[in-house]
């Protein structure tokens, strides 16, 4: 993956839900192409910018980049679900009954929303996945990120699940949703920013029930999620 063409990508994608253009040091004529662009012209010219040389990989090769992306100075993986530091390999799940166990491959945007797939794409994009632990993964399970008051939160001892399942209170949202731990929450933000541009294209066959998304290309959220993540991405 060209992580650093991806990061930067993010502010435009940002820019785009805002209504106005951001600026950053970027590689001459990168952006060539969404120049004098809005709205969904803009959305379609990123999806091209943002694909060009970034690297397909397997579901398996998913474990062992993990390493890399998401490893803090002690070669510990951070775990955005849980205060659990994991170690590499020897943590991965297989099986699991308590926060601790072991840590899994989370699409922070569920596969079951675009079909499912583990393959090449949306299933394997390490840009929304996470080494997260297995049982706070299957408390959120396809749940839509929100904001709720009184939700569950999951604990084993001293590990603490990093997040918790309830009621949505935000404004205009409804149902069950997982909110995450307000240190993540930006993260969480800009990684649907970047899904939505990056596979703008099949934003109409992606599931809108039930998520965080609009089932259109533009502006791909509903309007309670959308505020949501730019709160979250300002905060």
């Amino acid at each position: 993956m060209t992580s650093f063409k991806l990061k930067i990508s993010l502010l435009l994608t940002i820019a785009v839900m805002m209504g106005s253009v951001a600026s950053a040091a970027i590689p001459s004529g990168y952006y060539d192409n969404a120049q004098g662009k809005t709205q969904q012209a803009l959305l379609t010219a990123l999806e091209t910018i943002v694909n060009n040389g970034k690297s397909a990989q397997s579901y398996a090769a998913v474990w062992t980049a993990f390493r890399t992306t998401d490893a803090d100075s002690n070669g510990k993986l951070i775990d955005m679900y849980s205060n659990k530091l994991w170690t590499y390999s020897n943590d991965q799940c297989g099986s699991y009954s308590n926060v601790g166990d072991c840590y899994n491959r989370e699409h922070s945007m569920p596969k079951s929303w675009f079909g499912g797939s583990t393959s090449a794409g949306p299933g394997t994009d390490l840009f929304h996945m996470y080494p997260t632990d297995g049982k706070v993964n299957g408390q959120r399970s396809a749940y839509p990120f929100g904001e709720c008051a009184n939700g569950t939160r999951l604990t084993n001892g001293s590990y603490v699940g990093k997040g918790k399942l309830g009621t949505c209170t935000y404004s205009g949202g409804s149902g069950t949703v997982f909110e995450p731990d307000d240190e993540y929450k930006g993260d969480f933000a800009r990684t649907y920013f970047y899904m939505v541009t990056a596979y703008n294209s099949k934003q109409t066959s992606w599931t809108s029930s039930g998520t965080n998304l609009s089932g259109n290309k533009y502006p791909c959220f509903n309007t309670w999620s959308l505020n949501m993540l730019l709160e979250w991405h300002r905060n």
